[in-house]
Parts: structure tokens; C-alpha cells; sequence
């Protein structure tokens, strides 16, 4: 069976959960079966197909199991939005066309993604300068993160992620022998370059001062985990990885002691529960009480108390569903605790493997990839979203200190899936080029007659 057939035969069980799931929540609000989820389980697959499709003639070699795998995860996302809001899951499906036709685009005008290595600088520049924008409007719980035009909010952390992958893959590249064979040992450590190295850490260090100074923490941890990735992979070197580790813990207890804002999320994630613990430790703890409700098995989809009914509803008029609802955010930072709380421990489980099967996906594209530069950025891209799952999941169910990062492809925001698309089609044209069939080079002997003296 040839790849696209494959992709096409991984779509089908998507079409058929998300079907599955609409039903569900109907069924639970109206206690009838309609033709409704059936209608949008044919949108769904219908937008898959068309996908799919362009892949066939676009990218025939690519990877046939990343965009199934990724429109699972869509799937998921919105039938758990649905079942918070119908109204934001019909904003989160004109949200999902749209990242399709991104997507289209990335990989029409990006067939040759080699191109991006001439503009390196460039697209560091514009990725510092995305990073920097929310500073110039006003902050959300504490944290520049989006950017308001005209109504539209944009968190341009998601597209900065981009870019600086892009800057790092293409200048290590470059420079990997120079910094990996030209290095000096200094008490037992493996220390580059500067004059190589330099530049790589005037960008990478611009980015995690703005970063620091919007106060996006979860961004942080997927930059600094992303240029450690890459630096591993460009130089073989585990001292690199150290020393970066080291200069991970002494800026974290730097910051943590002077910034009020990391030294309350810090206070949280040691113990959420203490008395006196700082505003927004109820968030983690209405979290763990979530996730301990749903059990092995959940409550099902739509079965869960997400908001409080009767006499005890608040007195709320507020459109957004975190008004009067006893999980916060429920569609954005902590809809992995509505996944665990309705699907129970085996579907988060789920969920998490998705992520893990994703990132083979893209960690096999990387090995197979033919050059530096596509190894490289495969790996980079793949790393970034894999850390960017982390981040959230972690943070949800208290292993790491809670951050404002969106769960990539299921929680509801626009800028999140338009830049997780994009990062999905340059990972399939790496893909598609890593897995072309080599040319035939044999040489038919009636070509050789005319040479035979």
C-alpha cells in the first residue's frame, strides 16, 4: 500500500471519533440521537479528504501517518470544546479551515524550504520582534502574551517559535564542525568557540530576554529545551547539554527570588494546597480535583460537573465559559483536565501517546532527512512541539510549575493552530524529500556504443 493510501485509510477512524463524540455530548443535552453529529463528522472528513488530497499530488512521498495524527488531535480538541461551548467550537472550527489553507500555502510557495537558509538572520529578527509586540499592549494574568488588532488576538509567541527554530537549524548547519571540532576542554568540559558560537547566543539570547521581560514563561521552557535539543543534535556534544542545564538552574533561582510572578507560580507548584499560597493556586487545585474525579474510565463526554447548576450557579453574564465554571479555562490552559476528568486516566493516556507517536513521526523524518539543514530542522521542529505538549501537561497535573502554553491542536485559539500547521508542513516537505526514491542511475549498454572505440 502505497503512503497516501495509508494516510487516506488513518483518516477514516478520525472521522469516525469525532462523529462518535458529537454524538455523545448531543445525546447527553438533549437526551435524543440527531443527524447532527453525522453532519459534522462529513464536514470534518470532507476537510480532511481535501487535505489529503493536496498532499497526494503535492507530496506523495511524505510522511503518511503525521497529518492523520494531528487531525486526531483536532478531532479530540473539538469535540471537547463542543462540549464546553458550542459557540467556541464553531469559532475553533473556522479557526481549524483556516490553518488548512495555511497549511496549503506553506507548502506551495515552501516546496523548496531550502530558501530559508539565505534569510536566517532576517527570520530571527522578525521572530525577536514577534516576541517582543504583546509588551506594547496590555498584560493577561500577569503575562504579555498576544497582540489585540482590531478584535483579533494573535499570540505571536507561536509564530516566534517558528522562526527561531528556523534561525537555529540553518546556523548550526553551518557551523556544527566549528563547534564541535574547534571546541577547547577547559576543568573537564567541552567550551565552543566564541567566535563561532557568538552569534548563536546574541539571538538565542535576545529571544529569552523578551521573552523574560513578557513574562511568557512557558515559551521560555520550550526556547531554551528547543536550543538545547538542537545543539545536541548538531554537535554530539552531552557537555553542551550540561553546561546549558547549569545556566538553566542559576537563571531559574535568579528569577525565581526577584520576580514576584515566578516566585508565586513557584510557591504554587510546591504546594498549591499550603495556607496562604499565593492567587491562582486554586486553578492547579480545581485541576488535581478534576483529574482525580474522572477516574480510570471518566465521567464521559458531557457527563462531568463543569458548572455549578441551580441555586449554586453564580451570578454570571459573561459569554466566555470560564464564568461560573469550577475548572478555570477550561477551553484553553486546562482542557487536558476536562480530557482526563470526562475521558478518565486511559484517554489522557491516549492523548499523551498521540503526542509521543507524533514526535517518532518527526524524530525518524529528521534521521532520514538527506542534509544537514533538514536533519536539523525536522529534529527542531519536532522538538519544539513535543516540549510545547509537555509544558502544558505538565503543568496541568503539577510535574513542572503551571505556564499559559496552549496544548498544540486541542485547545482553543486561532494563532495556536495557524502556527501548528505551518510547523506540520514544513515537516512534511523535510518529510517528502527525505523519502523520495533515489533517481535511477543505471545505464543502458546501447548508450555505451557510440563510446566503444
Amino acid at each position: 500500500m502505497s503512503a497516501r493510501n495509508r494516510e487516506l485509510l488513518a483518516l477514516l477512524p478520525v472521522a469516525i471519533l469525532v462523529t462518535t463524540g458529537f454524538a455523545a455530548v448531543f445525546i447527553v443535552r438533549s437526551n435524543e440521537v440527531s443527524d447532527v453529529s453525522l453532519i459534522y463528522g462529513g464536514y470534518f472528513l470532507a476537510l480532511c479528504l481535501a487535505a489529503h488530497l493536496f498532499l497526494r499530488f503535492r507530496l506523495p512521498n511524505a510522511d503518511p501517518y503525521l497529518f492523520p495524527l494531528c487531525a486526531l488531535l483536532a478531532a479530540i480538541g473539538l469535540v471537547v470544546i463542543y462540549r464546553i461551548d458550542d459557540q467556541l467550537a464553531f469559532d475553533q472550527a473556522s479557526v481549524f479551515v483556516l490553518g488548512l489553507v495555511v497549511f496549503c500555502l506553506t507548502i506551495t510557495f515552501l516546496r523548496d524550504y531550502h530558501v530559508l537558509e539565505r534569510y536566517r538572520y532576517v527570520i530571527a529578527t522578525v521572530g525577536i520582534l514577534l516576541l517582543m509586540a504583546p509588551r506594547l499592549f496590555a498584560p493577561v494574568n500577569g503575562a504579555y502574551l498576544s497582540v489585540d488588532l482590531g478584535g483579533f488576538t494573535f499570540q505571536t509567541s507561536e509564530l516566534a517559535k517558528l522562526c527561531i527554530v528556523v534561525f537555529l537549524a540553518s546556523y548550526l548547519a553551518e557551523n556544527r564542525e566549528m563547534l564541535s571540532v574547534a571546541a577547547r576542554r577547559f576543568l573537564g568540559m567541552t567550551i565552543p568557540p566564541l567566535k563561532h558560537f557568538g552569534p548563536l547566543l546574541v539571538v538565542w539570547g535576545a529571544a529569552m530576554l523578551m521573552l523574560v521581560f513578557i513574562r511568557d514563561l512557558g515559551s521560555s521552557l520550550m526556547f531554551f529545551g528547543a536550543f538545547l535539543a538542537l545543539l545536541y543534535v548538531a554537535t554530539g556534544r552531552l557537555s553542551y547539554v550540561l553546561i546549558g542545564l547549569a545556566m538553566f538552574a542559576l537563571g531559574a533561582y535568579v528569577l525565581g527570588s526577584n520576580i514576584s510572578h515566578v516566585h508565586d507560580r513557584l510557591d504554587i507548584w510546591m504546594d498549591p494546597f499550603a495556607r496562604g499560597a499565593p492567587d491562582g493556586a486554586g486553578q492547579i487545585q480545581q485541576s488535581l480535583f478534576a483529574q482525580a474525579d474522572g477516574g480510570l474510565f471518566g465521567q464521559g463526554l458531557g457527563e462531568s460537573l463543569l458548572k455549578l447548576t441551580g441555586p449554586f450557579a453564580p451570578d454570571c453574564s459573561s459569554p466566555f465559559p470560564e464564568c461560573g465554571s469550577i475548572l478555570p479555562a477550561p477551553h484553553t490552559d486546562f482542557i487536558y483536565a476536562v480530557i482526563t476528568m470526562e475521558l478518565g486516566l486511559f484517554g489522557a493516556c491516549a492523548v499523551i501517546l498521540i503526542y509521543a507517536l507524533i514526535a517518532a513521526r518527526g524524530f525518524k523524518t529528521a534521521v532520514m532527512a538527506p542534509d544537514g539543514f533538514s536533519k536539523l530542522l525536522a529534529a527542531g521542529l519536532t522538538a519544539i512541539f513535543a516540549l510545547q505538549a509537555f509544558v502544558i501537561i505538565g503543568g496541568v497535573t503539577k510535574v513542572i510549575p503551571l505556564t499559559g502554553v496552549t496544548l498544540p491542536f486541542v485547545s482553543f485559539g486561532g494563532s495556536s493552530v495557524v502556527a501548528n500547521m505551518i510547523l506540520l508542513a514544513l515537516l512534511l516537505l523535510v518529510s517528502d524529500r527525505a523519502r523520495r526514491p533515489p533517481a535511477d542511475t543505471s545505464i543502458d549498454p546501447r548508450d555505451l556504443d557510440g563510446l566503444v572505440t
